[in-house]
């Protein structure tokens, strides 16, 4: 299993002065984006360092754990970039708030600039992903979060057992109310199905989990670098059907992956349920807007 050693600190004062000196404090804070779950803020530190803070409620102090453990999984294949995780933290008092910093970047994209995410994400889901996982292929060695949303990833041997249990299933009970009773039975048919749909990946990868175009931001080398991530150790084909429900990314980066990892044949045909996992998570985080989306796919492949 990796180790995953982020700094902790009892305070934004003692996490300042351990990692930049006793002396540096912040002297510019303004709003940034990427606050949809969390406050989000660029500080601009007295010794010129520009760093991100995330924040959120003491409570929530194991989002960021979770946060830096899949920035460093992600670090640790060296094939897509991150921002260094600097630390996590809460801040003490009544007022206390719990807090992840991150090294802050800000780069122009190269002219290949999907082209080389293409592979580079390819390459990533085909580094060697044991040691992200223990008792099992597929799961990761804790659990986590989409976006605000609790993942389990308890390991399993089978990817499609994983991915029934542990990503579908959850979320069908998150939203029984949602559905009525002949919705629930296609639910159930959807459950029951899930291993004929779907199919053994060649190789275990690991997943961003979360991949559509909010958390893909350019690095200072020019490249695409990935933030905010889901991570589990899955199938890659996975990552590839999340890029596409959200309007998609430009036709350059899916043939350069292609060329790198070709998709295994029938992928259009499980696309969907991929898609389902997700679309079941934004119903049960905001709401019935995505109650048609879900209901689509729960009747395409739960009758």
């Amino acid at each position: 299993m990796i180790s995953v050693e982020t700094p902790h600190f009892s305070s934004m004062e003692e996490a300042l002065h351990t990692l930049f000196g006793s002396s540096v404090k912040i002297v510019r804070s303004r709003r940034a984006g990427g606050g949809d779950s969390n406050e989000a803020r660029l500080l601009w530190l007295s010794d010129g360092t520009r760093v991100f803070l995330k924040a959120n409620t003491k409570e929530n102090a194991p989002f960021f754990q979770a946060e830096a453990a899949g920035l460093s999984a992600i670090a640790g294949t060296k094939a897509v970039g991150t921002p260094q995780v600097l630390c996590t933290g809460t801040e003490p008092g009544r007022d206390g708030y719990a807090f992840l910093l991150l090294e802050y970047l800000e780069g122009r994209r190269r002219d290949d600039y999907w082209e080389q995410f293409g592979r580079n994400l390819a390459a990533m889901h085909r580094a060697q992903a044991a040691d992200f996982v223990t008792g099992g292929r597929y799961g990761f060695f804790m659990d986590n979060y989409i976006g605000m949303g609790k993942q389990c990833n308890t390991a399993q041997e089978s990817w499609t057992g994983f991915f029934r249990d542990c990503r579908l299933e959850p979320q069908f009970e998150r939203a029984f109310g949602y559905f009525d009773k002949a919705g629930r039975k296609s639910a159930a048919r959807v459950l029951e199905r899930a291993e004929e749909i779907l199919t053994e990946p060649a190789y275990p990868s690991l997943l961003h989990g979360d991949l559509w175009s909010g958390n893909v931001i350019t690095g200072r080398d020019g490249h695409a670098w990935l933030i905010d991530p889901a991570v589990y150790v899955g199938h890659a084909e996975t990552d590839l059907a999340m890029t596409e429900l959200f309007g998609g990314f430009p036709p350059a980066f899916y043939r350069a992956y292609q060329e790198a990892a070709p998709l295994e044949p029938g992928y259009e045909s499980r696309r969907d349920l991929y898609h389902l996992y997700h679309l079941l998570n934004h119903l049960n985080l905001f709401g019935s807007a995505y109650l048609p989306s879900v209901m689509r796919i729960v009747k395409r492949y739960g009758g």
